[in-house]
């Protein structure tokens, strides 16, 4: 929004905007005068509302569509509605209650919670759900095991604390017994377990840097191996996971097949939608863009709330909505910031 930007609109204009905006997105059709004079609660002449609708329209917060005499309003008067004039519906305890229960508390890993996430979202809003997995650089291990497999080479299993589990074969310098693997396993859970990738792979290079004269083999094995587990910067690329991106076909202004088939694209390529997110991680609380706010130009017609979510007092990941800029922000928003809290809290409850 243009700073000062509501300071230029006096209460009439601001409450017309109102009316036009939660009408035309109750009802997906230009609001003509007549309406607003109905819906406003205003003792306004249809000619003093035309005025007013002139002037909203000269400062960029409605359009008139060529095919009617009617309004609509625009990225700059949505922005100024969700800022200024929003008034917020809470959920209630049932339907704080009923995320909790479709976020599905039991899921058997993060993963599987962060699907639920997306999935819920996007059953709940009719729109598409969208929810980044946890960041690698807060995820910490919990427990690692080797397997000895052939040619010297071994299965690292490790277990993290989100209940994540990754297999990684790594080639040894030399064979290892089950016997010294399950040493080694047993020190390094001991020295590394409860830390993040980056710092087990930090405090690794540190010993590998000590004199070897300190260790004994055991010790020598062990982070010989562990090397070979650790020895690449984990990947902490934001990623994400969709879910009801066909629902976005049900609304009017997205039916453009040219245009759902360039948003699709964008969520399977994913750069522009990563660099979204990225921005979001780094920003506190709900952020909202709407049309053109977002920078790219695929997503000019669509709106995007997203929150982040914690872990251990930490920003881990980022959900949200992606939809119309005619969605029902007062709901849409209290629905994304509840679902981040709870999922946040599910993630807590199974370290």
């Amino acid at each position: 929004m243009t700073e000062g930007s509501d300071e230029v609109l006096n209460e009439r204009a601001q409450l017309l905007l109102k009316a036009l905006i939660e009408n035309y997105i109750r009802e997906g059709q230009p609001v003509g005068s007549r309406t607003l004079s109905r819906d406003s609660g205003l003792s306004l002449s249809a000619a003093t509302i035309r005025n007013v609708m002139a002037d909203l329209e000269a400062l960029g917060f409605v359009a008139s569509p060529h095919t009617s005499a009617g309004r609509i309003p625009t990225d700059k008067g949505y922005r100024l509605f969700v800022d200024t004039l929003l008034k917020l519906k809470p959920l209630d305890h049932e339907e704080i209650e009923d995320i909790e229960r479709r976020l599905g508390g039991d899921a058997p890993s993060g993963r599987s919670l962060v699907q639920s996430a997306s999935k819920m979202l996007s059953n709940v809003t009719h729109m598409a759900g969208l929810v980044t997995l946890p960041n690698p650089a807060h995820v910490a291990l919990a427990q690692i095991e080797f397997v000895s497999l052939s040619e010297n080479r071994a299965l690292a299993i490790m277990v993290m604390d989100n209940s994540e589990v990754q297999n990684k074969v790594v080639q040894l310098d030399r064979y290892y017994s089950p016997d010294e693997l399950k040493r080694a396993a047993n020190y390094l859970n001991e020295a590394f377990a409860g830390r993040s990738l980056p710092a087990v792979r930090a405090q690794l290079v540190a010993q590998l840097q000590d004199a070897r004269q300190h260790m004994n083999q055991l010790m020598l094995d062990a982070i010989q191996v562990a090397q070979k587990v650790f020895d690449k910067k984990p990947d902490e690329r934001v990623e994400y996971v969709i879910a009801g991106e066909t629902n976005l076909m049900g609304f009017a202004e997205l039916s453009n097949v040219d245009r759902l088939r360039r948003l699709f694209e964008a969520f399977n390529e994913k750069h522009d939608i990563l660099r979204l997110l990225d921005n979001c991680l780094r920003a506190d609380g709900i952020q909202i863009f709407i049309g053109r706010e977002s920078g790219y130009r695929i997503l000019d017609d669509i709106s995007v709330v997203t929150a982040p979510y914690m872990q251990d007092n930490q920003i881990v990941g980022v959900l949200g909505i992606i939809g119309p800029t005619r969605m029902a922000y007062e709901r849409v928003i209290p629905i994304v910031d509840v679902t981040a809290k709870l999922l946040g809290s599910a993630l807590n409850a199974r370290k």
